[in-house]
């Protein structure tokens, strides 16, 4: 059973920096992606990156801002946020398993970690 277990979130106020840890118990030739889901919206696609992390990609509204990385040693993919705006406060979750856009493709999620921004 793969395990996927997201850490980092907090409080931060507005132009404030946070940055997300994702380790996967088994990692294997997986693209990593990053999602959030704020309350009454539905779950969106933040960031991915392939497997080597020559490829990453954002969505629009983070471009600049966040940055996706990953340590295949150890297991981890990160998410680097700065200049945070109240509308980042959402539920991320980190998932496995493909290098897309879309949520179906990932094949394993974590429980999501809390980032509230402060404005």
């Amino acid at each position: 059973q793969v395990q996927v277990v997201e850490s980092g979130g907090g409080l931060v106020q507005a132009g404030g920096s946070l940055t997300l840890s994702c380790n996967a118990s088994r990692f294997s030739s997986y693209g990593m992606g990053w999602f959030r889901q704020a309350p009454g919206k539905e779950r969106g696609f933040v960031a991915t990156i392939s497997w080597s992390g020559d490829a990453t990609d954002y969505t629009d509204s983070v471009k600049g801002r966040f940055t996706i990385s990953r340590d295949n040693a150890k297991n981890t993919v990160y998410l680097q946020m700065n200049s945070l705006l109240p509308e980042d406060t959402a539920v991320y979750y980190c998932a496995m398993g493909a290098f897309a856009r879309e949520p179906n493709k990932y094949a394993y999620w974590g429980q999501g970690t809390q980032v509230t921004v402060s404005s």
